[in-house]
């Protein structure tokens, strides 16, 4: 596979690919935005590779896939679903200044769609290649995982197109992570006349709280949070119920099961008080060693080129747990993922194409494994 001889990636161009994809807003689980946001993809994909996408339907909405023939050997893989709510677009439309792209998903993940487009554009020959942009990466990937799964394994080496981590680095590992609810239910009472009668949901979801954040264990990289708790329904009513949402993050499968046994074995402090508890870790860890073949193969053509660990989760994750080679964030460069200042640094997206186009060649020459000391 060899490169174009002609000009670079030209940023005026996927700025407008860009634009195009960010004003047709793409919030999660809203199927009839999602569709016309996968329609979008699709036709930019065609556009500039000139093969036409499959839309693969969903009961989250339309994954986009497309092939480029011949024997797979590499998987480009993204999400065209956002966070963003209708009408965010209108408070914050799409911008161009001051060496910024802002906007809502520019950053998560439409510039990295963008980007590994074009990239895949400077190549002559794009045999052994797939995209796949599914619909519901910002919800837990329920109703694209196996199909993530069944696309990786028949290519064997996947790159991830989510924003870079800060100053550019590729992500070379990620935590496990996963949320639980838990539920309380007591009995309620009039709190003033018997609140003796009752059983009191938010005292126990009290003692809940205290004990799921004794999970924890950051000196291995776990963390167990808290994050919503909600109980009771009138000020002068012993509470019945209550809830207590969590997330959970962990660097290893042996703790993804240590703390998926805690969560089971909860148990109540009050008398006539009940626990009940569901969710799973349900992004497995992306250990390091899943990108290291890749990410010396980037230090080859970008010296220099930084790579880390983080502890958000990603659909690399599924494919680093079943032992195919990933490398993650080589999407935008920029910042404020899932928030108002979210940006796309414009000076990076020309390179991070050309990157793209660099990596896909050298993974079709191929073996992967360079000899290189992993990190």
């Amino acid at each position: 596979m060899t490169m174009q001889q002609t000009a670079p990636a030209r940023v005026d161009a996927m700025l407008e690919d860009l634009r195009t994809l960010v004003e047709i807003e793409s919030p999660s689980r809203d199927l009839t935005a999602l569709k016309a946001s996968a329609d979008a993809v699709a036709a930019v994909i065609e556009h500039r590779l000139g093969v036409r996408a499959t839309l693969v339907q969903s009961e989250a909405g339309p994954h986009v896939h497309w092939s480029g023939g011949g024997e797979p050997k590499v998987l480009i893989l993204g999400h065209h679903d956002t966070v963003f709510p209708l009408g965010t677009l209108e408070r914050r439309p799409f911008k161009v200044a001051d060496g910024r792209v802002s906007g809502p998903g520019v950053f998560d993940m439409l510039g990295g769609l963008v980007q590994a487009v074009h990239g895949l554009a400077l190549l002559d020959d794009r045999s052994g290649v797939e995209i796949l942009v599914t619909a519901d990466e910002e919800v837990g990937s329920h109703h694209s995982r196996a199909l993530i799964e069944e696309r990786a394994l028949a290519c064997g080496a996947v790159l991830v197109f989510e924003g870079a981590a800060e100053g550019g680095a590729l992500k070379t590992g990620r935590k496990g992570c996963g949320s639980f609810e838990v539920l309380i239910t007591g009995r309620a009472s009039h709190a003033g006349l018997e609140p003796a009668a009752g059983v009191n949901a938010l005292i126990e979801a009290a003692h809940q709280v205290l004990d799921i954040a004794a999970f924890s264990r950051p000196d291995i990289g776990t963390t167990v949070t808290p994050t919503v708790a909600s109980a009771g329904t009138q000020d002068n009513v012993v509470p019945a119920q209550a809830t207590v949402s969590v997330d959970v993050r962990v660097e290893s499968a042996e703790e993804k099961k240590r703390v998926e046994a805690a969560f089971a074995g909860l148990t109540p402090h009050i008398e006539g008080a009940q626990v009940s508890v569901r969710g799973a870790v349900g992004r497995p860890p992306m250990p390091e060693s899943a990108s290291a073949e890749l990410m010396a193969v980037a230090r080859r053509l970008v010296p220099g080129i930084q790579g880390t660990a983080v502890g958000g989760g990603s659909d690399g994750n599924f494919t680093a747990a079943l032992g195919v080679p990933t490398l993650d964030g080589l999407g935008a460069v920029g910042g404020g993922a899932h928030a108002d200042h979210e940006f796309l640094q414009l000076d990076t997206m020309a390179p991070r194409a050309q990157l793209v186009a660099q990596l896909v060649a050298a993974i079709q020459a191929g073996p992967l494994s360079t000899g290189e000391p992993s990190s």
